[in-house]
């Protein structure tokens, strides 16, 4: 690759890891989140909520956007959209007006993660696969360090400082996108003419809707009746509508043309349908783990941000260093050893969670950060590799989109996972409670994995 080739890709890698980057520090700052503002564990995971939902919406629908209005407008709109949240988010006034700032930071930080690999996929024709692993190297790698960065920013100098840090990246980036991405297309005679109603259609803004209002609602009515301890009939009636309206959800998407999720996909491929299921499955577990390990250890055990941020680097570094290894093991066995173990390593992780006690030596934490480092390794490049396995070249765009959809709802019930577990209080006993639930959710990706594994050694 030439220079401007790795300029190009510079640029690109420093806008991306904004998304993940934020979407992990913030896993440090709950605690003090909730001194500050004065909330239970259950209002301020909606620091967790706002920014995965919001992703989850904004990503497909950047992507649909880029290619009508131009990657490089899109991908510089976000930069700007980025900076400009992360400026205004530690002004808040009070947690609401922080959530509708980190709704807008996750827009802008999403314009740029699917329109970034897709520039780099169009423009950088010589060893491709080279400079898409240098971009998930920006991707995984600002996901596992971002708990270090925020532990040691909020040490420093306090919750704002995770928002503060973006400005520096969204910067450098700018100014390199601005040189060296192409430039667009002239805007074709269908764009021009298209009205906002057709483009309401092809984004499927109908589905989004029913999506988007009824997995909040439904949130609203559940992690409401935990928190107050009782079952109110606001919180029923908020459920009941949630749910309602994410069935009404399903019913569009099978109807409509262009569905903002391909349900009926799923039908169609059923072993697709597997690997999605347990990609979200390996998702509630490790990020439920991601943000439960941080207020356990600040909450329950008063360690500082700046010793959290360093245990939570073990998770991370083990991550990365495992993740190369991986591709080879799996380039030579294929998937299902990898994430055999993936699914072993993660049961031991989740029972050693469970053996732990209120005197237990914090470092002892770290056994379980390992493992489930390991395994996040293992997963990365094996789930991967699963669905390519499962999916027909003909729908693997289709099915890329539907596995990153699996990837949020897995973070979204992690989220909930521990807002219903917890409360309004996060305590040793429900950590503890955390970790046998993990540890069945865990075992059961053990007999997935191993059925799948039994499955192809006999079509072999």
């Amino acid at each position: 690759m030439n220079a401007r080739s790795w300029w190009l890709m510079i640029s690109v890698g420093l806008g991306i890891l904004l998304n993940p980057l934020n979407s992990s520090m913030v896993s440090v700052a709950i605690p003090n989140l909730q001194h500050v503002f004065q909330l239970d564990f259950t209002r301020v995971s909606w620091i967790i909520f706002s920014f995965y939902i919001a992703s989850s919406i904004a990503q497909p629908v950047m992507g649909k956007a880029s290619d009508l209005f131009g990657r490089r407008k899109i991908f510089l709109t976000g930069l700007v959209v980025a900076f400009l949240a992360s400026i205004l988010a530690p002004l808040s006034p009070n947690f609401g007006w922080l959530i509708g700032f980190r709704i807008v930071q996750s827009v802008g930080t999403s314009m740029m993660v699917g329109v970034g690999m897709a520039i780099v996929r169009m423009h950088i024709t010589e060893n491709q696969a080279t400079a898409l692993s240098v971009l998930s190297i920006f991707l995984s790698g600002a996901a596992a360090i971002g708990p270090f960065i925020g532990g040691i920013l909020i040490h420093m100098w306090d919750w704002p400082a995770i928002f503060l840090v973006n400005i520096p990246f969204a910067v450098a980036s700018f100014l390199l996108a601005w040189r060296t991405l192409p430039k667009d297309d002239p805007p074709t005679s269908v764009t021009r003419d298209m009205s906002i109603r057709k483009w309401l259609n092809v984004i499927d803004a109908s589905g989004i809707l029913l999506f988007a209002v009824g997995l909040v609602a439904l949130l609203i009515g559940l992690l409401s009746a935990k928190s107050s301890g009782h079952l109110s009939l606001g919180n029923v009636i908020f459920a009941l509508i949630g749910f309602l309206l994410l069935l009404a959800f399903v019913r569009h998407e099978l109807k409509t043309t262009s569905p903002f999720i391909p349900i009926r996909t799923f039908a169609e491929y059923p072993a697709m349908t597997w690997v999605n299921v347990e990609f979200m499955l390996v998702n509630v577990l490790y990020y439920s783990l991601f943000f439960g390990i941080p207020s356990y250890l600040q909450t329950v055990r008063h360690v500082s941000e700046f010793d959290t941020g360093i245990l939570m680097l073990s998770l991370g570094l083990c991550s990365l260093a495992v993740s190369p290894l991986a591709g080879r093991w799996i380039d030579k066995s294929g998937p299902r050893p990898a994430l055999f173990l993936s699914a072993i390593l993660m049961t031991f992780g989740s029972v050693w969670l469970v053996t732990l006690n209120p005197t237990s030596p914090v470092i002892s934490v770290c056994l379980a950060l390992i493992a489930f480092g390991i395994s996040n390794g293992l997963n990365n490049v094996g789930m991967q590799a699963a669905l390519f396995q499962s999916s027909p070249k003909e729908i693997i765009g289709v099915a890329s989109g539907l596995f990153n959809t699996s990837r949020y709802l897995g973070t979204i019930l992690s989220s909930l996972l521990i807002g219903t577990v917890m409360g309004g209080i996060f305590s040793f006993e429900g950590f503890r409670t955390l970790g046998i639930i993990l540890t069945v959710i865990s075992l059961s990706l053990v007999f997935m994995s191993r059925r799948r594994r039994d499955s192809a050694q006999l079509q072999k």
